[in-house]
């Protein structure tokens, strides 16, 4: 585990505005991206993660512009997902101020693109994005899910979570669909699973609805958590989780 334990808040992006929903549907505009990223940088955010959430339904690229105006507005990493199918993607977000980027669906369809990444930039710019739904149909009880949840694969999420390491994944954005929006609290036994099969740092998302269900996340193994609705709706402050964290053992910056 990484010394100190990551707050991020994550900003899921249509049309140029921050979205929310539950379970991934029936999505709500939450807010301004550029001013709620200034907002959680000035709260002591660890980093920020910008998610455009229908590039890859709606079949088009990330919208680099407000990636940018993002950017411009935060002094901590910024990871960048949705829409990325190849290292000229890479390329041109990081030009736009990324200092991450998240892989999904485009890796799904085409597991060499990882290598292809990592090769060229370094593993530790990829995040692979895990959207995991509970399902019977595999071994573990967990399937990846593609285009924001709404399409099932045949991939065992723990199988793919350690082929795409093997590939050169840094790190693992692990979403529990099943959790999303729900405020229920963090899904344990997916992050203690994906713990186990992770050789690199595992980053828990889906499910927060206090300050109290952080720390039970770390337990379980992960490195980082991240949540989204709970910071735009002021209900959980990011210096809140941090006391939660701090005061449950963790090391936090």
């Amino acid at each position: 585990m990484s010394l100190a334990v990551r707050v991020i808040p994550c900003l899921d992006v249509a049309a140029g505005r921050v979205v929310k929903g539950v379970n991934f549907q029936n999505l709500r505009d939450a807010g301004d991206p550029v001013e709620l990223a200034r907002a959680y940088g000035e709260q002591g955010a660890d980093e920020l993660t910008f998610l455009d959430v229908t590039a890859t339904v709606d079949d088009r690229s990330t919208m680099y512009d407000v990636v940018q105006a993002t950017a411009e507005q935060v002094f901590i990493p910024l990871t960048v997902g949705g829409g990325i199918r190849s290292t000229e993607d890479v390329a041109r977000l990081q030009g736009h101020g990324a200092d991450k980027v998240g892989v999904n669906s485009a890796a799904i369809a085409r597991p060499a693109l990882i290598a292809e990444i990592a090769d060229r930039f370094g593993a530790q710019v990829l995040v692979l994005s895990l959207d995991v739904k509970r399902s019977p149909r595999t071994a573990s009880g967990f399937v990846v899910t593609t285009h924001g949840g709404r399409t099932e694969t045949e991939l065992d999420a723990l199988e793919w979570a350690e082929r795409a390491i093997g590939l050169g994944a840094g790190e693992l954005l692990v979403n529990s669909i099943d959790a999303d929006g729900t405020k229920a609290g963090f899904d344990l036994e997916l992050v203690r699973l994906m713990r186990e099969v992770s050789s690199v740092p595992v980053i828990a998302s889906g499910g927060a609805g206090r300050a109290a269900d952080f720390p039970p996340a770390i337990e379980a193994g992960a490195d980082a958590v991240l949540a989204a609705s709970v910071f735009h709706n002021g209900e959980v402050t990011i210096a809140e989780v941090k006391e939660a964290l701090r005061a449950g053992g963790s090391i936090v910056r």
